[in-house]
């Protein structure tokens, strides 16, 4: 009989560990989202106006910048102009673009320019015009604080973005957050691919709609499933061949062999980039680039160390379950041994955080295949809500696995409030109705200088 009640009770134990944190009970909707109509983003006033206008940081320590744009007709003017504000004209400096652009079957698109800003002053607010005549169109954008180990810096999260209806209500809360500075955004951008024949006009009409904030602040990319544009049915053998002519990145800073994979520094963050979709075995060229990347960080300069990738590594929701798997397996190790603070994720559309864990001890000889708490572990965060055309994916594993702290199928943003060394305040905030409702919320404890464990204080509203 006693042999009978133990094993009752360590069945109860094991039910209990495998149940993890809080599923909220909020459902946005179930039904796929709609495209806002092309109508919605009509090209700026002006012959051959200057249009899809982002910036990205240009260097490894934020002190340059990359101004890319469109001209439908023309490839000039090439060049941009640019001054710190409240100085006088003789304080005007020009940046000539490499300007390119690309066919993709029957589309061919408008000139493409890609402008580097270098040598700018840190801390500091600049002007900056693209065009001529009645064609002037004038942004501003502000440089980070000198790298620093205590410097304080907001970053959005945002991945899986789209444009439709839904799209626009996540942008609209995001540019209405005034607090961020700069977007970690995990991929899938304009969903072209999800239209017949990889409709590129829908690269265009992304990079109006999402100028609001593209144009000010920088965006910080990494590549999803849809930027891959591979489509041998209509000829089309070259992956990533819209994006990587659209979006450049500072990759070569980093000494990285492909804009796919990089790193930069910023404030008082290390961010590095990953590819889910480029070979990561070992001995190829990313797997090397990794391995020779976290040696180089240095936690007394940069205390913060981010992860961005498109695939989540930790993720409970039937959609796309287990795809980050191999990549997980190739370097979860390392990002434990080098006590990285998140890794941010898009792909699965819906949003999740996890507890700090790791499943580094598994091995094809021990069996021993559950994640367990690792305090030098990364929190992981699944954030591929952005709103996109594919809808939410609101169909959970159960129960709730042990390492999962917080999930629910709606669409939303994130900010990461860095505040110095030891802590950062995250929070996400969910499309409810008209607001951002910040339905999830976490103090952040750096790994390296203040390695405690964190409360959650997830909350939700039905």
């Amino acid at each position: 009989m006693a042999s009978i009640v133990c094993f009752l009770l360590l069945l109860l134990s094991i039910a209990r560990s495998c149940h993890g944190g809080i599923t909220s009970p909020y459902v946005r909707k179930t039904e796929a989202s709609i495209d806002m109509p092309v109508e919605a983003f009509p090209p700026p006033e002006g012959d051959n106006a200057p249009e899809q206008v982002h910036i990205t940081q240009g260097d490894l320590i934020g002190r340059s910048v990359i101004i890319s744009w469109v001209t439908p007709k023309d490839r000039f003017p090439n060049t941009v102009t640019y001054w710190p504000t409240g100085k006088k004209h003789h304080h005007k400096r020009q940046a000539r673009a490499v300007t390119t652009f690309y066919r993709y079957y029957n589309y061919t698109s408008g000139y493409i320019h890609h402008a580097t800003l270098n040598k700018l002053k840190y801390n500091t607010r600049y002007i900056y015009e693209l065009g001529r005549h009645g064609s002037t169109r004038r942004f501003s954008f502000a440089t980070p604080p000198q790298v620093g180990p205590d410097v304080p810096y907001t970053f959005g999260i945002m991945g899986d973005l789209g444009q439709t209806y839904d799209s626009n209500v996540t942008l609209t809360h995001y540019v209405s957050n005034k607090k961020a500075q700069t977007m970690l955004f995990v991929g899938d951008l304009s969903y072209a691919d999800d239209h017949p024949l990889h409709d590129n006009v829908k690269w265009d009409t992304w990079g109006r709609f999402v100028e609001k904030s593209t144009a000010y602040q920088p965006w910080i990319w990494a590549a999803g499933n849809h930027e891959i544009d591979y489509a041998p049915e209509i000829d089309e053998h070259t992956p990533f061949k819209p994006y990587m002519h659209r979006y450049h990145v500072p990759y070569r800073a980093s000494h990285s062999t492909s804009p796919l994979w990089y790193s930069v520094k910023r404030a008082s963050a290390y961010i590095i980039v990953l590819s889910s979709y480029s070979a990561y075995g070992k001995y190829t060229p990313q797997y090397d680039w990794l391995k020779q990347e976290f040696p180089k960080v240095n936690r007394s300069e940069t205390p913060w160390l981010i992860v961005l990738v498109h695939s989540p590594w930790y993720n409970s929701n039937n959609y796309h379950y287990m795809e980050g798997e191999t990549m997980r397996v190739m370097f979860e190790s390392w990002v434990v041994e080098n006590k990285v603070d998140l890794v941010l994720a898009g792909h699965v559309h819906s949003y999740e955080r996890t507890y700090r864990i790791s499943n580094v001890r598994y091995n094809i000889t021990n069996g021993m295949s559950t994640p367990i708490k690792d305090p030098s572990a990364p929190i992981y965060i699944t954030i591929g809500d952005g709103g996109n055309i594919e809808g939410p994916a609101y169909r959970f594993t159960e129960p709730q696995p042990s390492y999962s702290a917080f999930r629910e199928a709606s669409f939303g943003h994130a900010s990461l409030e860095i505040k110095n060394r030891t802590h950062a305040y995250y929070t996400w905030h969910r499309n409810h109705d008209n607001e951002p409702v910040a339905a999830d919320s976490l103090w952040i404890y750096n790994r390296y200088w203040y390695p405690e464990e964190e409360h959650s204080s997830a909350s939700y509203m039905v």
